[in-house]
């Protein structure tokens, strides 16, 4: 009986032990990959900046002053990254083009993203002849010159920069729609999709439930990849004269305008051209660090 008490005691106080998800285990995981942490830390600290800095900052980013053109930066004057040709400050300038470049980058992944995801979901869901069609289309999209089509898209619908959204969020979408329907195939068939089949669940609610939920891993991981690769299309285009207009800029504009002076006036080439680096190593560090969380073969 003493015996049972003792058994019975130590059970009392004994910390109750809990399990960790997947999701809390892939987040540890990526807390000890100090590469893609400090990365984050960069990232932030970038958006705040450019989102704070200007409203700090005594220079408005259009404004012409023309007694400083092309002058070198001057920490006295509050020209910090200098001017441009114009005479306009470029460290507000720059501030405002990673505004612009990591609204395009966000704007336009989320586009593909719910593009691509409904999409791949609904193909690899329903299968056979369906999803037979709709892949041959992705096919057919594929074998298109992908920056022509994106230029085709601008000039028919104008250079606003809302459409640069749309027309770059248009062609990203079927990299992430093909992940997401290998994704869907093998899980259509697992146990719990089965058993939501067999209570009547209907195929829109089997998608939106248990599909699209189960396939985020990979989807997470190529958004961080998508967001850089769309920051540089926007920057080839502006590099090009088709993206961003005036007054408004972005990193590409302003690399593009500081190409044309890089002799006479570098700053005003490696001071955006910087940003853009730093910011395309920092999404692509946390990319790495979120495959590396996410793979279930090393889990």
């Amino acid at each position: 009986m003493a015996i049972d008490m003792e058994i019975k005691s130590a059970m009392d106080v004994e910390p109750e032990v809990k399990g960790r998800s997947l999701w809390q285990d892939a987040f540890r995981r990526l807390l000890n990959n100090k590469a893609s942490v400090a990365s984050f830390v960069v990232l932030i600290t970038i958006v705040l900046v450019a989102l704070i800095g200007p409203l700090l900052h005594s220079h408005p980013f259009d404004e012409v002053y023309w007694d400083y053109i092309q002058a070198a930066p001057d920490v006295e004057a509050g020209f910090y990254f200098g001017t441009d040709t114009n005479g306009r400050d470029l460290y507000v300038r720059t501030l405002y083009g990673i505004r612009v470049s990591l609204l395009v980058g966000l704007v336009a992944t989320g586009v593909s993203l719910l593009i691509g995801v409904t999409y791949g979901a609904i193909s690899g869901y329903v299968g056979g002849t369906t999803d037979h069609i709709m892949m041959r289309f992705v096919d057919i999209m594929y074998s298109m010159p992908f920056m022509f089509f994106v230029i085709l898209l601008m000039v028919i619908f104008g250079r606003n920069i809302f459409l640069i959204f749309a027309a770059l969020g248009a062609v990203e979408w079927l990299t992430m729609a093909r992940i997401v329907r290998g994704q869907a195939l093998s899980i259509k068939n697992r146990e719990f999709v089965e058993a939501a089949r067999a209570a009547g669940v209907s195929g829109f609610n089997i998608v939106r439930r248990h599909i699209i939920p189960n396939a985020l891993g990979p989807v997470i991981v190529y958004v961080t990849l998508t967001i850089p690769q769309v920051i540089l299309i926007e920057s080839f285009l502006s590099f090009l004269g088709l993206g961003v207009q005036e007054p408004m800029t972005s990193l590409g504009v302003l690399i593009s305008e500081g190409a044309q002076q890089m002799e006479s006036a570098p700053w005003t080439l490696l001071f955006p051209a910087s940003a853009l680096a730093i910011i395309l190593f920092c999404f692509n560090f946390i990319g790495d660090g979120l495959r590396d969380a996410l793979d279930p073969r090393d889990r």
